[in-house]
């Protein structure tokens, strides 16, 4: 364990020296049992960061830095840490830089155990069923290894699996698609709503589409639009209001 003292000072410098490069540095000198907390305040950062564009729900993580053989040494300048590859939470690599004609670089592999609330499924679904809120749970498993967790369960509901997917399983994005609600040749709903206003008419699908996808549809009048799918025989006008003249069903 470092000492409690050293690992607050560090901190507090690490807050105040952050290269125009976006990588951490310690103010120099630098002794050299300060460099293994610069790659860990380094690489918590970005974790950190991490977890925050990714919107995980109360995430938690740990660290560990492991050092190479090669002995650590003192730095007269400043040492800066820049991330090597990050792609894998469980595999990180860093390097740390002493600038100088006596200087060196010191690379080292962190690895994060990151847990957080994700998405999993609450009972046996089989394949092709809808998603619906009563098959969705939040829990906190491990996903260091696992690139395309979900945080939010409306993210899922309305999707249906690939295949069947078992009680407790993580759900994950590959595992997922959207299923096809409107079908070619469907009598659909347009519905424009603009401010308080809603004004729909009847309209015919001319292709098929998920939830969220474009499609052209022949409205009432004769006019084909783009319309974005929205729901189960229902899509809005993407490239042409509907007038508040059309008719109603």
């Amino acid at each position: 364990m470092f000492n409690k003292t050293i690992v607050t000072a560090l901190r507090v410098m690490l807050l105040l020296c952050i290269s125009l490069s976006g990588a951490f540095c310690v103010a120099a000198p630098t002794a050299a049992e300060q460099v293994p907390l610069a790659v860990e305040a380094a690489a918590r950062n970005h974790v950190q960061r991490w977890a925050d564009s990714s919107g995980l729900v109360e995430p938690k993580f740990e660290l560990n830095v492991v050092r190479g053989s090669r002995p650590l040494a003192a730095c007269r300048q400043a040492v800066t840490v820049d991330a090597v590859d990050t792609r894998l939470p469980s595999r990180m690599r860093f390097a740390a830089v002493c600038a100088g004609a006596d200087g060196w670089r010191y690379e080292f592999v962190v690895r994060a155990q990151i847990s957080a609330r994700i998405a999993v499924v609450a009972s046996d679904v089989p394949s092709g069923k809808v998603l619906t809120d009563e098959d969705v749970l939040l829990e906190r498993h491990d996903i260091s290894g696992i690139a395309d967790s979900v945080s939010d369960p409306q993210d899922v509901v309305g999707m249906s699996g690939k295949r069947a997917l078992r009680s407790g399983e993580v759900l994950r994005a590959t595992l997922l698609t959207a299923p096809t609600v409107v079908k070619r040749g469907d009598a659909v709903r347009i519905v424009a709503r603009r401010e308080q206003i809603e004004v729909s008419m009847a309209g015919e699908a001319l292709d098929s589409g998920a939830r969220g996808t474009l499609v052209r549809v022949r409205n009432a009048n004769g006019t084909v639009i783009r319309a974005r799918v929205t729901g189960a025989a229902t899509v809005e006008p993407v490239d042409m209001p509907v007038s508040t003249n059309s008719p109603t069903p």
